[in-house]
Formats: structure tokens, sequence, C-alpha cells
């Protein structure tokens, strides 16, 4: 009873007995059986997580911080990757976990389908969306709108007349609210918003994207909606022979770890995953303890980090010329 006491961490028991049963289990190398612990208490300390089936950076790093906060609080992961993002996967992925007797999900659910599918989750299971949009569960998101605005006005406030942008898909519910932001600083600022070029998050339709651009009159800055087509944009550029940030800036969106060490460092907005996790288990054991489903929803703000990939138009280099008057020299030679 005494070690069935300190495993299950009754305030009942001595500090001194608790040292002296830790100390045994230790050198004994007893685990307890978990199986039989949830049998008597009812609890399985194991939660779910519906995530897409994607190694993106953005919903790779929610799982991971996901993952850490649940260990900090002596909980498992269990996980159920959606195959594909339609309502019936993402119904199948709840069963697949509520058979495994989690005690809650977490459902990571950046496309506009898997937000819907919440709405036909059941009030007595505990769940939390990530990134869910406007989801009728309580919700923990990065302010996707306010990085977008930061980045325009950076851009905007270096003297660049107005901010190309490529966007990512247009069912992310990242991507809507980038170039929401995106929009909302140029249109606060009474300047030009030029039509978007759309990608799909990956380096090549960053390149794509950006060849896209290249001619455009007036082009001196990119917002671009991720670091990886941010990739992409600063190949094509070089290759058509575009300086950054010389003729051209450019910002990006994430903070991959791999962005300061771009030619140039790279200027872009850092999600803070580790407190998307922490403030989604909260929000998670609430329910877990009894409190009710809410639809409370907890936004975190980016950090902008500003590195060398924006500068003044025409500050450095060969003058104030455009990317397009340059590149239109150049053919013309």
């Amino acid at each position: 009873m005494t070690v069935s006491r300190v495993i299950n961490d009754q305030p009942t028991v001595s500090q001194v007995t608790r040292q002296r049963v830790l100390a045994a289990m230790t050198e004994l190398g007893y685990r307890p059986n978990v199986a039989a612990r949830a049998l008597v208490t009812g609890r399985t300390r194991t939660l779910g997580v519906v995530s897409i089936d994607t190694t993106l950076y953005g919903p790779a790093s929610m799982l991971l911080a996901i993952e850490r906060a649940a260990r900090d609080i002596g909980y498992a992961i269990s996980i159920a990757s959606l195959p594909s993002v339609d309502r019936r996967s993402f119904g199948e992925a709840f069963e697949a976990l509520m058979a495994q007797a989690v005690e809650g999900i977490i459902a990571i659910t950046p496309h506009t389908s898997t937000t819907t599918a919440l709405r036909h989750v059941p009030k007595d299971i505990p769940v939390v969306a990530v990134e869910g949009g406007r989801a009728p569960v309580p919700t923990v998101a990065v302010d996707q709108r306010l990085g977008a605005r930061l980045a325009t006005e950076h851009l905007l406030s270096l003297g660049h007349h107005t901010v190309a942008h490529i966007a990512g898909p247009g069912d992310w519910h990242e991507a809507q609210e980038r170039e929401r932001g995106w929009r909302d600083a140029l249109t606060d600022a009474e300047h030009e918003i030029p039509e978007l070029v759309r990608g799909d998050w990956s380096p090549r339709s960053g390149y794509v994207a950006t060849r896209s651009l290249i001619g455009t009159p007036g082009l001196t800055a990119i917002f671009v909606a991720n670091d990886q087509m941010a990739i992409g944009a600063l190949r094509a550029l070089s290759e058509a022979g575009i300086r950054v940030p010389d003729e051209v800036s450019i910002v990006g969106f994430d903070d991959i770890p791999e962005a300061e060490f771009f030619t140039p460092p790279l200027t872009t907005l850092r999600q803070e995953f580790g407190e998307v996790g922490r403030q989604s288990l909260a929000l998670l054991m609430e329910q877990v303890e009894g409190a009710p489903r809410s639809r409370r929803r907890i936004v975190i703000p980016p950090e902008f980090i500003v590195r060398e990939s924006t500068r003044a138009p025409g500050k450095a280099g060969s003058g104030p010329r455009s990317a397009a008057t340059k590149t239109a020299a150049r053919s013309a030679r």
C-alpha cells in the first residue's frame, strides 16, 4: 500500500518514506503496470493528437511542442495522422484514439475542412484545436494576421512603395490570416495592393511564384508566407541577377532553424510553438478535470526577427532602380 501511495503521489506518505521507496524502485528497476493502474484509477495518463500527415515545419513543430508539454505534466501522447483532410478521415482518427482510452484530444487543424469536422465531435470528449480558425471548441493559435501586418509594415517603414505577397494555399487558416494581415497593413497605409501570387508552402512554389513576379514594375519588396517558399524566392532572384536586399527585400514567416543561415540571413516571424503546446495542454486538462467545453480562444503573438534580407530601396548597390528596371536593362543588352 505504501508503494501504491508513492506511485500515485498521495500526500499521506512522509518525505523520508517516499525517498526510500523511490530508491528501492530505482535499484530494482521497477516499472508500474500502466494497464493495471488505469483499471484502478480510470486514468490512462495518455492524450491523443490528431495531425495532418506532413513534414511541414509548422505542423511538425506544433506536434513536437505538444508532446514535450504533455511529457512535462506526466502524460504520454498517442498520434493519429490524417491521410487526407476530410471529415471522414478526421472522424476515423478520433475513433481510433478514443479506442485507446485517451483522456482528451488535441487536434492540429490548419485546414478549413478539418475545422468544420470539429463541429461533429461529441461534447463528452475533451478536445482542443490548434490553429483551428473559428472552431466551435477551445482553440490556441499564433496571431498570423499580426505577424503578416508586422512584416508588411516593416517593409513600408523602410520606404518601399508597396509589398508583393507570395501566399500559402487558400484552404489553410495560416495562409488566409497572413494574407489578411498583409492587406490590412497596405490598406491602412493607403498603399497600392498588388495582386498576390499563391504557392503551396514548398521552395519550388516560391521559386515559380517569384519568377512570375520578376519584371513587375516597381517590385522592391516581397512578403513570403513561409520560410520554405522564401528559399525558392531567393534562388529565383539570384538566378535573375537581382540582389537581396539591395534591389529586392524579402521577409518570410516561421523562422525555421536554417533561416539565419540563408544568403542573406532571412528577416522573418518566429512562432512560439512551445507556448502553443503549453497553452493547448492547459485548456485540454481543464476539460479532463471536469470543466465544460468552452469556445475560449488563446492567441499568441509571433516575434519579429530582423536580419539582413531587408533594406531601404536603393540604399546600397547601384541606386534606387527597381528589380523590374534592372531586369529590363539586362534584357536590352
